[in-house]
């Protein structure tokens, strides 16, 4: 299994913010946020970014290690969570993980959190890809 984590994963893409934030749909798992929205599979099926706010974090090694646990989290857990079942509908998600809490959380806790994060993201999409097909079959 390749735990590799691409520059071509990173979300950098303003429109493709813009669009996250406007047409997703967020989750919560204290002290993080997810906002997702699921697309049709492009080049990269999982495309992702971190935001830790300066206002709720104020020191700035505390963000960057925030940044990295949950970005370490992220890199274990996303191909058993998350790429299979993606893979299966051919669909891609754009993810933003957004810290909430005024203090550094411990590794163990932010862990959890992702993977509770990712398990609800491939959920929502076994969901939305089973919805379309069942009112195809009502219709006909």
């Amino acid at each position: 299994m390749d735990y590799k984590l691409n520059k071509s994963e990173k979300l950098r893409s303003r429109i493709a913010i813009d669009h996250l934030f406007d047409d997703g749909v967020s989750l919560m798992a204290f002290p993080l946020r997810a906002a997702f929205r699921l697309r049709p599979r492009g080049e990269n099926p999982v495309q992702f970014l971190i935001s830790i706010p300066k206002k709720r974090i104020r020191k700035a090694v505390n963000r960057v290690t925030l940044r990295r646990r949950t970005r370490e989290a992220y890199r274990l857990n996303r191909n058993e969570l998350l790429l299979a079942q993606l893979e299966q509908l051919d669909l891609g998600v754009d993810i933003a993980f957004v810290y909430l809490d005024s203090k550094p959380a411990p590794y163990s806790v932010i862990n959890d959190k992702v993977t509770t994060l990712l398990t609800r993201i491939a959920q929502a999409a076994i969901d939305q890809s089973s919805t379309p097909q069942e009112n195809n079959e009502q219709n006909c």
